[in-house]
């Protein structure tokens, strides 16, 4: 890309950095020390500003990057992951919102131990919430780095090492020094912006085809180079039996995922009632609803105008769809106004992933501290701030994500987060819905349901063809694949649901009928809640 690409560009970028650093600068100064203050800013966000900053938690460099990267090189097999992601809501807002909070404090482990034996129980919840986290958190970084090599032209491996090095630095400082406070005003910030461009770039696409979708569809296809199989199923997932059983294997992640993942479940502490909850959600669901369906306009205008060929070429995976549309949408390279669109969208991108891992990274830090460290501490040892520990566990965090990150450098983003969801599914949404709903479950039962959707997740994308025995893989030159699906949601879902019925019905223990009365009405009532 040309020098006045990258000079507006990264001047954008770092007035976002100084805006976002300044916010967390202000709100440092405020008393951070309590848990409440730092982990759930208070409880003082109203549903509208809660329901924004969950938009901004939720629509990821994935989202904005990846998705439409996935659309314009597959077509129709792409929008999977918009229909999924979208769908996954009605979920959290009828199973999930209101429930946990009226029976959590900070974590998912909370919801939990409120009727189990708290120390195998927060480790367990502990332990996932923080994998779910860094396996997000590598898509975040991916995405990063495949912004620089195309905003810097590719040119040296060494701008992207170092962004994503940057973008971690960042994160953690957001996160350390600002807590929930920072990190939500900066998803706010974030999700307007990231929602103005995208309107902006959807009027532009549809203005260009005089506001004929039809038109925009079969341009698409023939663009392609596979003509009407392009708007049919089965391009990406359609080619034999195995590529179909990914696809259902990659919904049911998609759809139930969203509803254990760490980061977002810890938005609804930061209102200050159960109803607040559930209004912040329905606000949610419309950002997020209206985003998801203009990422589909987006994905084929990048298919008509740009060309699939020109999106590979550009980044194998997909990842570089959007900018390469805002460039052609401008008008081309070398034009003033694809010079000015490119730079806005671009630092659009470098906004959605500072905010997002900002949240992520706060929430994952919050396991460590608020469930795994005050588990593990042993009895006698000088207690340290569960503060001090998470801003020191974000730091870890950052290190491990970073690293993770650079590792899988030529993965799609939108697929790395699918498989970020697919844990979640497995080893997260299991042991919550059992809490919630089933009188008899036990303790056993609890660590059960974690580690045995954990485990198998996370063995069989190890075993998978995403790390090894393809050319995309991560080690691309080794053959240690004995697992045919890419998303191990089909199999490791139903596996944390049995393995928590398991464990619950040859548990030597009985149920606490009262703690689960308890519960119950807490979770219906918000009588008791926090």
């Amino acid at each position: 890309m040309s020098g006045d690409h990258q000079t507006l560009a990264l001047l954008l970028f770092s007035t976002f950095v100084a805006v976002t650093l300044g916010i967390t600068t202000w709100v440092s100064r405020r008393r951070q020390g309590s848990a409440e203050e730092f982990y759930a800013g208070g409880r003082l966000f109203s549903p509208m500003e809660n329901g924004f900053a969950i938009a901004g938690d939720y629509m990821s460099a994935a989202s904005f990057l990846g998705i439409s990267g996935l659309i314009a090189l597959y077509g129709y097999d792409g929008m999977l992951y918009s229909v999924g992601f979208l769908v996954a809501w009605l979920v959290v807002l009828f199973l999930v919102a209101e429930l946990v909070r009226n029976c959590g404090r900070f974590t998912l482990a909370d919801v939990v131990a409120a009727r189990m034996r708290e120390r195998p129980v927060r480790i367990a919840a502990g332990t996932s919430s923080v994998t779910v986290s860094v396996l997000y958190l590598v898509a975040q970084m991916v995405g990063a780095g495949s912004l620089v090599a195309l905003l810097l032209g590719g040119t040296t491996e060494a701008a992207r090492t170092w962004t994503v090095i940057g973008v971690g630095a960042l994160m953690v400082v957001y996160v350390s020094l600002g807590g929930m406070r920072a990190t939500t005003w900066i998803q706010i910030v974030k999700a307007v912006l990231l929602l103005g461009g995208t309107v902006a770039l959807t009027t532009l696409v549809l203005v260009r085809f005089h506001g004929d979708f039809d038109r925009l569809l079969r341009t698409a296809a023939e663009r392609s180079g596979h003509g009407e199989a392009f708007l049919a199923p089965g391009l990406a997932y359609g080619a034999d039996w195995t590529s179909r059983f990914d696809f259902i294997s990659l919904g049911l992640a998609l759809v139930l995922g969203t509803a254990g993942l760490p980061h977002i479940l810890s938005r609804f502490y930061t209102v200050p009632t159960a109803r607040a909850a559930r209004r912040s959600v329905v606000w949610s669901i419309g950002l997020i609803g209206g985003f998801y369906l203009m990422t589909i306009v987006l994905g084929f205008g990048a298919a008509a105008l740009v060309g699939p060929d020109a999106v590979r070429a550009s980044n194998a995976a997909g990842n570089t769809a959007v900018p390469l549309l805002a460039l052609d949408l401008g008008g081309g390279a070398g034009s003033t106004g694809g010079t000015v669109l490119f730079a806005v969208v671009a630092a659009i991108a470098f906004a959605t992933i500072l905010a997002v891992v900002a949240g992520i990274t706060l929430a994952s830090s919050a396991s460590v501290a608020h469930d795994l460290y005050a588990s593990l501490r042993r009895r006698g040892t000088e207690p340290r701030s569960e503060v001090a520990v998470a801003r020191i566990a974000a730091v870890g965090i950052g290190a491990v994500a970073i690293g993770l990150g650079l590792l899988a450098r030529d993965l799609n983003v939108a697929f790395l987060v699918g498989l970020a969801f697919a844990v979640a599914a497995s080893a997260n949404l299991p042991v919550l819905l059992y809490s919630l709903f089933w009188r008899g479950f036990t303790t056993r039962g609890a660590v059960w349901s974690v580690y045995g959707g954990l485990v198998p997740a996370v063995v069989l994308v190890l075993i998978s063809p995403v790390v090894s025995g393809s050319p995309q893989s991560l080690f691309p030159d080794v053959d240690f694949q004995y697992f045919p699906l890419q998303n191990p949601g089909l199999v490791s879902v139903p596996l944390g649901f049995l393995a928590g019925w398991l464990g619950t019905v040859t548990s030597p223990e009985d149920p606490d009928e009262a703690k689960h009365a308890e519960t119950e009405v807490r979770s219906l009532t918000g009588a008791g809640a926090v």
